[in-house]
């Protein structure tokens, strides 16, 4: 367990293409939000809950954007702005194959750099909401959404930035499906098909 990284479930946004609440979703018996933040839990000393109290305080302590309506990057702001340690990883709550040991290996790796942000590239696409960050980021990701720039990847700072790309990944089982994420009900069915056991 990572004592000196703070886990962060973003649990925002209108889940529009879903029609319904993503992280209230059920998924293997459990609320996608509750799985979500249980791995966090096995994984991060502290886990808290990036979205509106009112809709999800009764899973764990929340922390709602300062600055809203500008996407994750105001969730990753609020993060930063809360997080008691030095380090924190912000992961979506629509991701729920992404694995503890793959987290394990990605706050280990950001520890032990001297990187502002540490991201998993797959498929030629950087995984943004899947990253650790250091606090030193606050006043990127501020400045950012002062100036109406709202895209987390464009933030990311070029010389402080490790990617982990998929050769380093390789060691994880099914590293570009891990990062399948939910975003419609025929998303979801699939998942639970995957999850079950079921052929596709």
């Amino acid at each position: 367990m990572h004592s000196q990284v703070t886990g962060f479930v973003l649990a925002g946004g209108k889940s529009s293409r879903m029609g319904s609440n993503k992280a209230l979703l059920a998924l293997d018996g459990k609320l996608m939000i509750e799985h979500k933040k249980s791995i966090l839990d096995s994984v991060c000393g502290k886990v808290f809950i990036l979205g509106q109290r009112n809709l999800y305080g009764s899973f764990g302590q929340c922390y709602e954007d300062v600055y809203p309506d500008c996407g994750p990057l105001g969730g990753i702001h609020a993060a930063l702005l809360n997080s008691p340690t030095e380090w924190s990883l912000v992961t979506a709550v629509d991701t729920p194959f992404i694995t503890a040991e793959f987290l394990d290996y990605l706050m280990e790796r950001a520890v032990n750099s001297s990187a502002q942000v540490t991201t998993p590239s797959v498929g030629g696409h950087v995984q943004p909401l899947c990253t650790v960050f250091h606090r030193s980021f606050l006043p990127v990701a501020e400045a950012a959404l002062k100036a109406g720039n709202y895209k987390v990847k464009a933030a990311f700072p070029k010389d402080r930035t490790l990617i982990l790309r998929e050769d380093e990944l390789a060691q994880f089982a099914l590293a570009v499906e891990m990062f399948e994420n939910l975003n419609t009900p025929e998303d979801l069915e699939r998942a639970r098909e995957r999850s079950t056991g079921r052929p596709r």
